[in-house]
């Protein structure tokens, strides 16, 4: 079936006491009726089977089709596919369409690629993730399109499409210019634990489900719940932050929100055609990396517990994700981090890659913790490593089974210790090869009943979302809802919820009308998480044209009344230097959370990990780096001088931790936020809101205390205090009156 250049048709036939049925006229389903109510006749066989029928429980179903289903079936929907755009030219990697790309193919946005067409034909595949998109209404079209391709095929099993998380805020938008188009912009995670407050992770669940689902989306990669307790980890903001209570509340809440679907939407038991399954990041935790080296690539493949505190970094999934308040009860999908949990195998001793260990996932996962529903490794975990450990591509993320193992062999190991599913594997050919391995040590039978196991675990998810019933869109409804007013002015307030003040020797709030002076800011080139270059840039840092809404603006700062300064927290290395290993050492070098060039005196003189595959010192004891932001600082401190002792305000996006001691006390005020709108922090400024939003981590006092405090322990380092006193500790933020005392701190504020 060939959908290049042509829309699916879709019919409807709504049952008085049950769902609207939607399918394909091309898909070739029919409707077959029983008890005056209408069903799909989704594998074509002119009757009513079990998993045909929305009369029974989804687990019913789910068996019921499960046990139909060819290994080959059932090894496709164990895929979980690479990185799609739609259309497919703004991948990273363009696919094709009729052989050509994208803009001399003819085809349309909304069209399946070449490379789509096939992973679902012949690869089984169900479960595709989407990244970028051209606009809503292109969605709608390319999901009828693949639901209509995938109704035509086998037993009608539907695409179950996904996300990461997509609803960050672009900074030059007003909070309602994205209404009836783009989705609505809301603060990262991070944000919504700067609140301390779990209904804004709720109401952010809750919008977000509506419009995931308008776009044809019904699983969000997403909460990341790890407890980041190590300041200098790279993914140290899409976090919950540090404090286990808070990120396990929060994880709740925001599960809660997007998996609970209500009055008229509910099919069963919370779950329905507003929900979305939540697939939580990363069992058993992924913030305690060594020296706060990511495990996306193989010199950061280790996380170590000097600390002794491997439990703590449970208590997000235990007592959140698995312990939530609504109907639906625990997140429907896990997903383990890339990770060697060092030390914590009690059972084999094995260090392996978290989704890798038996222990892990079948004995503490499953057993102790009673989980039951799907496992998904990370992306790209059974590929051969490749050969520049400090490239993301090419190769894969295979730790502690690089060697000594063929992928098919990968796929059987994870398959025993408890896996359900393989994240960015577009092929079925290895998981039939590890059928094979394991019907030869076990039998047909157990290794039948091991993969139908999978199978329900996958298909209940599927079908508590009544994506089997109705999984199709109406491309006007979707424009309508998605980045709708409401949904943007809930997002808009979250964004100013989010906003923490550091500092305020009685400058904020500046009235309106008074003239900035805003210095540009200077980067030099640079390379970005996939090794791409970054181009040097000198602009402003923040949109003029939104700032004059609140304020004169000019260049020329003996004009000014005040000055704002933007800048983000020091972007620093990621642990690894080829050119250091090149040059005869051993490669690894500090991360700074300072802006001056920063030497590593008291770093570890042996690292806690290692191997001989690569090095099992991984010390950077002596050795010196300089982040390439650098000319923040300076900004700060030329625009004091030039401001000739009139005020100056500071602006800081922390992604992560930052020394702020180099420059607080040169700053009359100081907010902080963690991915917002110009316009939110702007409101801050001139008083259109109060600040209301805590630290959800420390700021360190020193370098010296980023070194010396233990990965795995959160709250341990000496927190930075300011010129007037003030220490920026977990729970810490000011508002107009001074420092924030009230039930968020009684509850979270460590004593």
């Amino acid at each position: 079936m060939k959908t290049m250049g042509k829309k699916a048709a879709i019919r409807y036939a709504r049952n008085e006491r049950g769902p609207t049925l939607g399918y394909s006229e091309a898909s070739g389903v029919r409707l077959l009726y029983e008890d005056g109510l209408a069903f799909k006749d989704l594998n074509k066989d002119g009757k009513l089977d079990r998993y045909e029928d929305w009369r029974l429980s989804p687990e019913e179903r789910a068996k019921d089709l499960a046990s139909k289903m060819t290994i080959e079936q059932i090894a496709g929907l164990m895929l979980y596919s690479s990185h799609q755009a739609i259309p497919g030219n703004l991948n990273w990697f363009p696919a094709t369409y009729g052989g050509q790309f994208f803009e001399a193919s003819g085809a349309a946005p909304g069209d399946l690629s070449d490379q789509q067409l096939s992973f679902v034909a012949n690869d089984h595949i169900r479960h595709i993730l989407i990244t970028r998109i051209q606009d809503p209404a292109t969605a709608a079209l390319w999901n009828n399109n693949v639901q209509a391709y995938a109704e035509s095929l086998g037993f009608g099993i539907p695409a179950n499409n996904s996300s990461d998380p997509r609803h960050s805020s672009d900074t030059s938008k007003e909070f309602n210019a994205g209404a009836g188009g783009a989705i609505s912009m809301w603060p990262e995670s991070m944000g919504l634990a700067a609140a301390f407050d779990p209904a804004v992770a709720r109401k952010f669940g809750e919008v977000a489900a509506k419009e995931y689902r308008a776009l044809g989306l019904a699983t969000a990669l997403s909460p990341q719940v790890d407890i980041a307790t190590d300041p200098r980890w790279y993914r140290f903001g899409m976090t919950f932050g540090e404090d286990p209570q808070l990120a396990a509340d929060m994880a709740r809440a925001y599960i809660d929100g997007f998996q609970t679907s209500e009055g008229e939407a509910e099919i069963a038991d919370g779950w329905g055609c507003d929900s979305v399954n939540a697939m939580v990041k990363h069992w058993p935790g992924g913030g305690s990396g060594e020296a706060g080296r990511d495990a996306h690539f193989g010199y950061g493949k280790y996380a170590v517990y000097p600390g002794g505190n491997f439990d703590e970094h449970l208590v997000p999934f235990t007592e959140g994700a698995f312990r939530l308040a609504g109907k639906t009860g625990q997140a429907s999908a896990i997903m383990p981090y890339y990770t060697i949990s060092v030390g914590q195998d009690s059972k084999n001793g094995e260090n392996v890659g978290n989704s890798y260990n038996e222990y892990l996932i079948n004995d503490l996962l499953r057993g102790r913790y009673g989980y039951d529903g799907v496992v998904c490794t990370d992306w790209g975990i059974t590929a051969d490593e490749g050969e520049d450990i400090s490239r993301l591509f090419p190769g894969g993320r295979c730790w502690g089974v690089e060697e000594g193992y063929s992928v098919a062999e990968r796929h059987y190991k994870l398959i025993m210790a408890g896996v359900d599913q393989f994240g960015g594997n577009n092929e079925i050919g290895p998981v039939i090869e590890a059928y094979n391995i394991g019907a030869r040590k076990h039998g047909e039978s157990f290794m039948r009943l091991r993969f139908e196991q999978s199978a329900v675990r996958l298909l209940k998810n599927m079908f508590r979302l009544g994506l089997f019933e109705n999984p199709y869109l109406e491309a006007d409804v979707t424009t309508a809802t998605v980045g709708q007013a409401e949904f943007m002015e809930a997002g808009y307030e979250a964004q100013l919820r989010s906003i923490v003040m550091l500092k305020n020797e009685g400058v904020l709030p500046v009235a309106r009308k008074k003239t900035v002076y805003i210095p540009k800011r200077s980067l030099p080139a640079d390379t970005d998480w996939m090794g791409m270059p970054i181009p040097p840039s000198e602009s402003y840092p923040i949109h003029l044209d939104v700032v004059k809404k609140y304020f004169a603006v000019t260049d020329r700062p003996e004009e000014a009344d005040f000055a704002l300064v933007c800048i983000e927290s020091p972007r620093s290395t990621k642990g690894y230097s080829k050119a250091d290993a090149e040059a005869g050492g051993n490669g690894y070098v500090p991360i700074s959370l300072q802006y001056a060039p920063y030497t590593a005196e008291y770093a570890r003189e042996t690292s806690l990990a290692g191997d001989a595959r690569d090095v099992l010192n991984r010390s950077y004891k002596g050795k010196s780096v300089t982040v390439s932001n650098a000319g923040d600082l300076d900004a700060v401190l030329r625009t004091k001088r030039l401001m000739n002792g009139k005020p100056v305000v500071v602006s800081i996006l922390l992604s992560n931790p930052a020394v702020l001691a180099e420059f607080e006390r040169e700053a009359d005020a100081i907010v902080a936020h963690f991915g917002v709108q110009d316009q939110a922090i702007l409101d801050i400024l001139s008083g259109g809101f109060e600040p209301q939003a805590l630290l959800p981590f420390q700021l360190p006092a020193s370098m010296k205390t980023v070194e010396e405090q233990l990965e795995d322990v959160p709250h341990d380092m000496e927190a930075y205090v300011d010129s007037v006193g003030h220490a920026y500790d977990f729970a810490y933020g000011l508002n107009w009156n001074g420092v924030i005392r009230d039930a968020r701190t009684d509850k979270y504020a460590k004593k």
